[in-house]
């Protein structure tokens, strides 16, 4: 080859060069780019996802202050003889319901426990987020038209928005107690509250601690206790497993819940209710917190499977491999 055709080739080799190597670092970036959207996808929706249920909890608040600001024109379409609250209840009610069947599949079993008239304590696992009484309230209060009062934790009536919501559905602090279910109303109540809620696990067991009062509550009303589970709660909604030691120990200094939880996972909920405990006088408060704390363990092992797993959870919303996992 002549130099002189060496030279005019110099340049061409020289450009093609630097354009395969400007197009293969696109395509890397590129495909860089791909791959780490794609990575990354699961982990936004998974704690995004928390917000639609934050976001659903907000349009309560907002429609409830709507229906109370035009509530002369609505009261004037219903019977005079309705409580204040009971129409946006009800709307709400529908809301929360709809949302629960549409999302979660949600059932109910053993409604016909709650009795028709007089008191009842209800006791429940607290989830990571208590979605599970969200619509359980919304679903007593359309099939048997009777509110649950709700015992809820301090901290949650600093929350704005959350007052009006408390005024509406009846949520209230513990001290409220007695003289509700006195009164001839059911009552709900979690005795591991924020902290079951914070720091258990896909193993649903029952972080209680010391506490009594709600049996204390349910001798001093003479009233019945009713235990609640549903099942794949811990499904829905996690708490991040890291740092759970110094967590703990945050909790317990400041009682500010600080855990992040993640989920919103379109899992198969079902709220199962155990046969009512009566009251029985010659029960202590300690003897009634283990029959409780029974009653709801046998549900558990009855109705959920342990380590619950999000993605068995998820299939059980297809009943037809329900029954063929139950063949099996």
């Amino acid at each position: 080859m002549s130099p002189l055709l060496s030279q005019m080739d110099a340049p061409t080799n020289a450009t093609f060069i630097k354009y395969f190597g400007d197009s293969l670092g696109q395509y890397i970036d590129l495909d860089y780019s791909i791959w780490l959207s794609r990575l990354l996808t699961p982990l936004i929706i998974t704690f995004m996802l928390p917000l639609v249920f934050v976001g659903l909890i907000y349009f309560t608040s907002i429609f409830l202050y709507i229906y109370k600001l035009h509530r002369r024109i609505i009261m004037q379409a219903v019977s005079s003889d309705l409580d204040f609250w009971d129409v946006g209840r009800k709307i709400v009610s529908a809301v929360w319901d709809a949302h629960a069947w549409l999302y979660h599949g949600y059932e109910v079993i053993g409604l016909h426990h709650l009795p028709q008239e007089g008191p009842a304590l209800i006791v429940y696992y607290h989830g990571a987020v208590p979605i599970d009484m969200y619509y359980f309230v919304a679903r007593v209060l359309l099939a048997k038209d009777r509110l649950i009062y709700t015992v809820a934790d301090r901290f949650l009536f600093k929350i704005p928005g959350w007052g009006i919501i408390s005024d509406a559905c009846k949520s209230g602090y513990n001290t409220i107690c007695t003289s509700t279910l006195r009164d001839g109303n059911l009552l709900a109540i979690s005795p591991g509250g924020v902290y079951e809620a914070q720091f258990g696990d896909n193993r649903y067991e029952l972080l209680w601690k010391n506490r009594i009062g709600f049996a204390k509550v349910a001798i001093d009303a003479k009233a019945p206790i009713i235990p609640m589970f549903t099942q794949n709660l811990r499904e829905a909604f996690r708490s991040v497993g890291i740092l759970k030691r110094w967590l703990i120990k945050f909790y317990n200094a400041t009682h500010i819940p600080v855990r992040p939880i993640y989920g919103g996972f379109p899992v198969k909920l079902r709220t199962f209710l155990g046969p009512p405990i009566p009251y029985d006088p010659n029960l202590t408060p300690e003897e009634l917190k283990q029959k409780t704390a029974f009653a709801i363990e046998e549900l558990i092992n009855k109705h959920q499977r342990i380590p619950g797993g999000i993605f068995h959870a998820l299939l059980d919303r297809f009943s037809f491999l329900r029954k063929r996992r139950a063949s099996d």
